[in-house]
């Protein structure tokens, strides 16, 4: 087990020896985990974090990125473009329990979109998640593109990975709104709602790969 050192407590801290209380003690606060879910596709600065985030105050940004900072879930990185923040290698461990707690939400989605803001960038955490389970030997790439944004869904022998990558996209690529995706990868529409609602080019055996119809709807577990 990686040694951290929890410097900061919070206010509120709940005080208790549980490895759970003390986990919400650094990352239980309003946007604490969003912040996290931004920063794990890779580094961002604070203006794109904070544009990203429409609705968080500047100073209190400010302040949720001190705390994580202190307690060693994100690190401060100078680059040609400035400073930006990443996730330690402890903080990017957070990938797997919140992978976990989207599934687990999954259901909540069922309402539709209405309203709510919506970052592309979101369904490099989501459609590993939804898509868990899901396996591929030889693998198989499928490029998505929504709302001008470009990521990558890798299947392996491991399961489900998402890359950002708007430089190479693979041969077969699906574009669509972000509901249809999300639709899709939670097994609430089939590959030919999908396709009857966006674009496509490439080996339709890839898509059929990549969101089997045989496999548990995400809403359903």
């Amino acid at each position: 087990m990686e040694k951290v050192k929890q410097t900061v407590r919070t206010p509120r801290s709940y005080g208790q020896f549980c490895a759970f209380a003390r986990a919400l003690d650094v990352v239980g606060e309003r946007w604490t985990l969003l912040i996290v879910r931004e920063l794990l596709p890779g580094p961002m600065r604070y203006t794109e974090l904070k544009t990203s985030l429409a609705g968080i105050a500047t100073n209190l940004l400010a302040e949720r990125l001190r705390s994580l900072e202190a307690n060693g879930v994100v690190e401060r990185r100078l680059e040609q473009s400035g400073v930006s923040y990443a996730l330690t290698p402890w903080g990017a461990e957070l990938h797997e329990p919140m992978e976990a707690l989207g599934r687990w939400g999954a259901p909540l989605l069922e309402t539709g979109r209405g309203d709510d803001a919506f970052q592309p960038r979101w369904l490099a955490l989501a459609l590993p998640g939804l898509l868990r389970g899901v396996t591929a030997n030889p693998p198989v790439e499928l490029g998505i593109e929504t709302n001008g944004f470009a990521l990558v869904l890798r299947i392996d022998q491991d399961g489900p990975s998402a890359m950002i990558r708007p430089d190479r996209q693979p041969s077969t690529v699906l574009s669509a709104a972000p509901e249809v995706v999300v639709g899709l990868a939670a097994g609430g529409l089939t590959i030919d709602q999908a396709l009857a609602s966006g674009e496509f080019r490439g080996d339709r055996q890839v898509l059929s790969t990549a969101f089997p119809a045989e496999r548990e709807s995400a809403v359903d577990r």
